[in-house]
């Protein structure tokens, strides 16, 4: 046997790729699917981060730090290094990068309550603890204390919450000035833009491909309607909204423009700018404990529900319905969210996008070698993210935000013991555009309608204490006056 046989026939067995059924062609082919399916969040990672400032009024990366194009090359340089990772460690097609949900919690509920080097070792602690319960077998109690019927509530939640921030940073959705209605449709109630009109002519388009179910649909909505956005300012020169020569009807964030470059040098000034224990000194412990215990609930659930789903898809399940490998590739998602913290690109997880590279053939972790060889290599790509527009950005976070909600099917909305707290999740997440409010009241109410019923014993020990802390959270106005 040649070196280059016996190398071939080494990966073979390390992957298990003959033993699960698949080749070498269909890893990569399953691969390229998935970096293709998933490669928009180098572009929507450091436009949610970038979106929002921290207690100072600072935003994550200013110009002197490399803007948003050094949010970028992190987000690639992470999702490349951790899908490997997995690849190698769980053997699983399994790619991950930073979390959609758990980056908007961050950018627009915890940073403006600390600075961003807090926020981000708040992410680090809820990775770390993630860790622990792997370790220590925790993580399939605390899995099971939240009832399934409200996790898929918390995310439907998280989904119209993102819904709601790509309508209002596309200016789709804008505050009308007045107290009734206080919100209303572009301005004055009409779309009087050409921002306005690129954003609707994108979202159209985005949700045909999605329809069609055409491999990287958002990707291609995002770089399509940036195309758009750049062409109609070189015709009607709009500008940029706001400011002292901007004006209401100019873009968000940016303004399109063909950059100067293409290529640089990736700027990873980023990486390593968290304080760990900053957040419990600036927002005080009990608010700082929710905010880790929200990103672990948020972040915690996904893993389990998408490496089953990915299982399934492959038909990898075992006899007994496990996933192979389970223990290992729960630790390194783990691992994954405390180095999305450490590198400042929030917390990094599992993407159920994977299940696009399962589709075309990828069964193994071998896939994964050639997804995050991709994201490395789109480090070097990095400026593009500065040409993109909210407008065009935003119709990724709105078509995300119904992939989220199709989960709405899995709640029995006739049972009110679990509808009306599904129901309290879901809306209060957009309507106080808050995460952690709306996690808290559904959390809230299963426990309060279980003790009003007497069926004390299906309340979860854990989810007890679970629904003391969050009623402790929404204490803490009331309480510091109290005291103080």
């Amino acid at each position: 046997m040649s070196t280059a046989g016996g190398a071939v026939g080494g990966i073979d067995r390390y992957f298990e790729i003959s033993a699960r059924g698949s080749t070498m062609s269909r890893e990569v082919r399953g691969g390229l699917a998935t970096f293709f399916t998933m490669a928009y969040i180098v572009v929507l990672n450091p436009l949610i981060l970038g979106g929002g400032t921290d207690k100072d009024g600072q935003p994550l990366a200013p110009e002197s730090m490399g803007g948003l194009a050094a949010i970028a090359a992190v987000t690639a340089l992470m999702a490349g290094l951790l899908t490997i990772l997995m690849g190698v460690v769980g053997r699983f097609p399994l790619a991950l990068a930073a979390g959609l949900g758990v980056n908007a919690l961050v950018a627009y509920e915890i940073a403006p309550q600390m600075t961003w080097a807090d926020a981000m070792g708040l992410v680090v602690i809820e990775g770390v603890l993630i860790g622990i319960l792997v370790l220590t077998g925790l993580r399939q109690a605390v899995f099971h204390s939240v009832p399934m019927q409200l996790k898929s509530a918390i995310g439907v939640g998280i989904g119209l919450f993102l819904t709601i921030i790509g309508f209002v940073d596309a200016g789709f959705v804008r505050s009308t000035g007045q107290g009734s209605p206080p919100i209303g449709l572009g301005i004055g109630g009409k779309i009087v833009t050409w921002p306005g009109l690129v954003f609707v002519l994108g979202l159209l388009a985005t949700i045909v491909l999605v329809a069609r179910k055409v491999k990287g649909a958002i990707l291609i909505g995002i770089v399509g309607t940036t195309v758009l956005a750049i062409v109609v300012e070189a015709i009607a020169k709009v500008g940029p909204m706001g400011g002292p020569t901007g004006t209401p009807a100019g873009w968000s964030l940016n303004v399109p423009k063909v950059p100067s470059q293409w290529v640089s040098t990736p700027d990873l000034s980023l990486l390593g700018n968290f304080n760990v224990l900053g957040g419990w000194e600036t927002a005080g412990p009990i608010v700082a404990a929710m905010f880790v215990f929200t990103l672990l609930l948020t972040d915690f659930f996904d893993t389990m529900g998408t490496m089953v789903a990915v299982a399934q898809e492959g038909d990898l399940l075992t006899e007994d319905g496990m996933v192979p490998r389970t223990r290992e590739i729960l630790l390194v998602d783990s691992i994954a969210a405390a180095a999305g913290g450490a590198a400042s690109t929030s917390s990094n997880t599992s993407y159920i996008e994977s299940a696009a590279g399962v589709a075309e053939g990828a069964r193994t972790g071998f896939a994964n070698l050639v997804t995050g060889a991709l994201f490395l290599l789109a480090m070097f790509l990095s400026p593009l993210v500065t040409i993109v527009p909210f407008e065009a950005a935003s119709v990724a976070l709105i078509v995300v935000g119904f992939l989220m909600m199709t989960a709405v099917r899995n709640i029995d909305w006739t049972d009110y013991e679990i509808g009306i707290p599904a129901f309290l999740a879901i809306v209060l997440m957009p309507f106080t555009y808050s995460i952690s409010n709306g996690i808290g009241a559904g959390v809230i109410a299963y426990v309060l309608i279980k003790l009003s019923k007497g069926k004390l014993r299906d309340v979860h020990p854990l989810l007890w204490i679970v629904a003391l802390l969050f009623v402790v959270y929404f204490s803490v106005g009331a309480l510091e006056k109290l005291v103080f």
